[in-house]
């Protein structure tokens, strides 16, 4: 409850700042976000700094409220993790860990896709997909952050997309400050699944199963 509680306030926190990301879409039965960021450095580089979520995330939304806790294991199955230290004794065993997300899908330096629920979503038995793709656009580029969240909530997602919507564009703006970059404003217009992401691209039924 302390985590949800804390999530909420910094989300509210964000709300008189100007949008810089996207409810995409929202029903009864899921939500989905959008961010988009341009950073003045190589695919190469914002792929490693993407791996390296305890140089960039905002400790805010994490539950030993350091990011300097976080890992993330770049490879298919990989933990998106926390480890929650002791509370007495720094030098002592950690007292547990969380399981943010998992990897499903990585290719270097272009898409990172990891499955989980995040924050108070945890509780909840929602499924989510956060995907990262990364391009190379007019001598920068372009980074651009897509959550997905479907299954039954007990805060209906029209209330709980605004709060993931602020959470995410907080996380992807802190990602391209380390980079020189920054957020761009959302033009408020439905877009298309991403073109450069693998999965998004349309397949011929497969007959006869």
């Amino acid at each position: 409850m302390r985590v949800f509680l804390t999530i909420v306030a910094a989300a509210m926190a964000c709300a008189a700042l100007p949008a810089q990301a996207e409810v995409h879409d929202s029903s009864s039965a899921g939500f989905a976000v959008r961010a988009t960021a341009t950073v003045p450095a190589a695919p190469e580089q914002v792929w490693d700094e993407l791996l390296d979520p305890a140089d960039w995330w905002n400790g805010t939304h994490t539950f030993s409220g350091d990011a300097a806790n976080l890992s993330l294991d770049p490879r298919a199955g990989g933990c998106f993790c926390e480890i929650l230290p002791s509370t007495t004794d720094k030098a002592a065993p950690p007292r547990g860990g969380v399981q943010h997300m998992q990897v499903v899908y990585l290719e270097k330096p272009r898409v990172l896709r990891m499955s989980g629920a995040l924050g108070p979503l945890q509780s909840e038995p929602v499924v989510g997909s956060l995907t990262f793709v990364i391009k190379a656009e007019n001598g920068q580029t372009r980074i651009n952050a897509e959550y997905v969240v479907g299954g039954y909530m007990r805060i209906p997602s029209a209330r709980m997309a605004p709060i993931v919507d602020k959470v995410i564009g907080d996380q992807l703006g802190r990602l391209a400050g380390k980079l020189g970059g920054a957020l761009e404003q959302p033009t408020g217009l439905a877009k298309p699944a991403l073109p450069e992401d693998p999965a998004a691209l349309p397949r011929k039924p497969i007959i006869g199963r």
